[in-house]
């Protein structure tokens, strides 16, 4: 790294001379043509380093001089991210502007007027605002405007930050966003775990304040759920120690370890040991239901399939994904084994042969500790946690919301599909699917929405997913200019018999234009709301178009979720279940619309908001075709209008919209 940062350091330093040297006329172009020669830094940590190394000379020199990031003292935090999702050259001058203050933070450069500590508090301002992009899990705002490279240069900057950046200053923050991470629950939980480190490595967390203890909270649930393993925490170690302990102590190791990974949804390294001490023991078998804090019927689930279970336990690769010990015990308390459709895949599974190629993804898409294991226990972790946590599968940063929506369909209503489809895809590396007349075999098939997949996918969708996104993208192909919204044929071909075969979209594709907004919205109330469809309950998940807007109420694109439940939370509020597969349940849409995933009666992996808000996003949903008749003239007017000034001071702008009434 030194040698590369050496060179470059000599590239540029003509080019800082020049500048410096320059006049007033000439300044700006001479700033442009150095930022421009760092485009090819950007994207990468030792590109970053170099650039942090020259920051100072690079300001001294007045690459900023007559821009807004001139004066320090006047930049505000907020619209840093603004500024990065903007795209080069103004991105590239806003990593600068970073790096140059990191570099006052730390007493490496000094700048009049602006010190030490108000540089400090701007960047944790900055890291708080945008822990998305410290945490590498975009959402769908920054996913819709950046391109990949433009992925890579945030990234390499906000990980260079944490990395450098005293972090003290952040943790009441920092807390509150582990919260409701954890409380989505997400399948994949690698970076969650890597931010859970950095606050146990880098951050004071002993003065007994309220955030700090819940932070340790969750670096005790990591590292050391218990006494015993926080006395001995590395796992070959504790595996080693717990075998003096007597039953006693092993049924507290139990029910400690059982309630941490219960109440985080992560699991500790030595949950692993513990598990396979009980479970190897006659004698203690009975506390694998505190082990896996199973409830009366994953314990009877347990019992039932115990022989099975001792089998299967040992060819899934837990030494590397202690994580999958949670998707156990979500699968057994779901009771999924009883289920002889998935008992036979998951016994088809044990024994399959990976295709050589599936095998190199799903590797790939696993930690540096695992590169020389065996893929197939990896798939067989993979399908128990896919299955155990259908609301916890993310798209990572993939334009693919339609394939996560698939998985986490496919497994919470037609699990032993799923485990077809990953037999069929990790065996022969490709799917088929039929659509109308047509078998579509993903080997056979051009790009889909992917032209690279980001591998930060849990095992099974890095399995799946380039195989669905390829047959939805044809799909889509096949189904166009119909003058209709190609979903409509699409997501029932895609998805399976649970879609309605009602379908209504706002969205007008030919004169891209919105159509008949108020009869849209009052056949969508009449579909889903309690008080105008007889109370009739959804049975399945029905898939939803959305606009996705930004904070400011503008429209950003389309996105793809799933409707999964109408109800009201403690507070008699009618309100909107959903998933939102983009990794990130809460969002800001702009106009104080704000999804929330805890505190409004969501389950784990739900996002939810009051009906109407939610109603001013759609643009298509799939209904029942007969059951809607009844409640469509009951909507009242005053509530079509609440929905329609939302969606028309936001998305709305960008269309053109015609009254005239549809026959829906």
């Amino acid at each position: 790294m030194e040698a590369i940062a050496e060179r470059e350091n000599n590239i540029f330093r003509r080019g800082i001379d020049e500048l410096a040297d320059s006049s007033s006329l000439t300044k700006q172009e001479k700033a442009m043509k150095l930022v421009s020669k760092m485009e090819r830094l950007v994207v990468s940590r030792e590109g970053i380093e170099t650039l942090y190394k020259i920051s100072g000379e690079l300001d001294s020199a007045g690459i900023f001089e007559g821009t807004n990031w001139e004066t320090p003292s006047t930049l505000v935090p907020s619209l840093v991210r603004g500024t990065l999702l903007a795209g080069p050259p103004t991105s590239t001058m806003e990593v600068i502007s970073e790096l140059r203050l990191l570099a006052v933070s730390l007493g490496e450069y000094q700048m009049s007027g602006f010190t030490k500590e108000q540089a400090t508090s701007f960047l944790e301002d900055v890291l708080v605002q945008n822990l998305d992009f410290a945490l590498g899990t975009l959402r769908e705002e920054a996913r819709a405007r950046l391109r990949s490279r433009e992925v890579k240069k945030v990234f390499a900057l906000f990980t260079y930050m944490m990395d450098h950046l005293p972090l003290n200053g952040i943790k009441e923050r920092l807390s509150e966003e582990i919260k409701m991470i954890c409380a989505q629950r997400p399948v994949e939980t690698r970076k969650t775990k890597d931010l859970i480190k950095l606050i146990k490595d880098r951050i004071d967390i002993s003065s007994g304040s309220e955030s700090d203890r819940e932070l340790q909270f969750f670096v005790d649930a990591v590292f050391h759920p218990s006494p015993f393993s926080e006395k001995y925490p590395d796992p070959k170690t504790y595996a080693s120690e717990i075998k003096k302990l007597s039953h006693t102590d092993i049924i507290k190791e139990c029910k400690t370890m059982g309630q941490a990974m219960e109440q985080t949804g992560l699991v500790s390294p030595c949950h692993l040991p513990l598990l396979a001490h009980v479970i190897g023991s006659e004698d203690e078998r009975e506390l694998v239901g505190d082990c896996l804090a199973l409830s009366p019927a994953g314990r009877a689930e347990w019992e039932t399939h115990r022989e099975w279970l001792l089998k299967f336990s040992k060819e899934v690769a837990m030494t590397h994904s202690p994580q999958s010990i949670y998707g156990l015990s979500r699968l057994l308390n779901k009771t999924l084994l009883s289920r002889k459709a998935v008992l036979a895949g998951l016994n088809n599974m044990r024994g399959i042969k990976v295709h050589p190629v599936v095998g190199r993804q799903i590797i790939k898409s696993l930690d540096d500790s695992a590169q020389n294991e065996e893929p197939l226990p990896h798939l067989l972790s993979g399908i128990v946690r896919i299955l155990g946590q259908p609301l916890g599968v993310g798209q990572g940063n993939n334009p693919t919301c339609q394939s996560a929506r698939g998985i986490s369909l496919w497994s919470r209503h037609a699990p032993a599909k799923l485990i077809d489809m990953v037999i069929t895809v990790a065996t022969q590396n490709k799917l088929i699917m039929r659509f109308e007349n047509s078998e579509l075999n993903s080997n056979k098939l051009g790009k889909g929405l992917v032209d690279k997949l980001d591998m930060e996918l849990d095992v099974v969708s890095a399995v799946l997913v380039p195989h669905l996104d390829k047959i939805y993208n044809e799909m889509m192909r096949l189904a166009s200019g119909r003058g209709e919204d190609p979903h409509k044929w699409v997501n029932p071909s895609l998805y399976g018999h649970w879609i309605q075969v009602g379908f209504a979209s706002a969205y007008n594709y030919l004169s891209n234009s919105i159509m008949d907004y108020e009869g849209f919205t009052r056949l969508y109330y009449s579909s889903f709301h309690p008080e105008y469809n007889g109370g009739k309950q959804m049975t399945y998940p029905c898939p939803i178009g959305i606009f996705i807007t930004s904070a400011q109420g503008e429209m950003l694109g389309f996105h793809a979720i799933s409707l999964l439940r109408i109800g009201e939370n403690e507070e008699g509020e009618m309100r909107a279940y959903f998933l939102n597969p983009n990794n990130e349940g809460r969002q800001n849409w702009g106009q104080e619309i704000r999804p929330t995933v805890f505190g409004n009666g969501e389950e784990a992996g739900e996002s939810s908001l009051p009906f109407h808000e939610l109603a001013s996003r759609i643009y298509a949903f799939h209904f029942h075709p007969v059951d809607h008749v009844r409640g469509v003239r009951k909507v009242q007017a005053a509530e079509i209008n609440r929905v329609r000034q939302l969606a028309s001071e936001s998305w709305g702008k960008k269309y053109i919209w015609s009254d005239i009434p549809k026959i829906w």
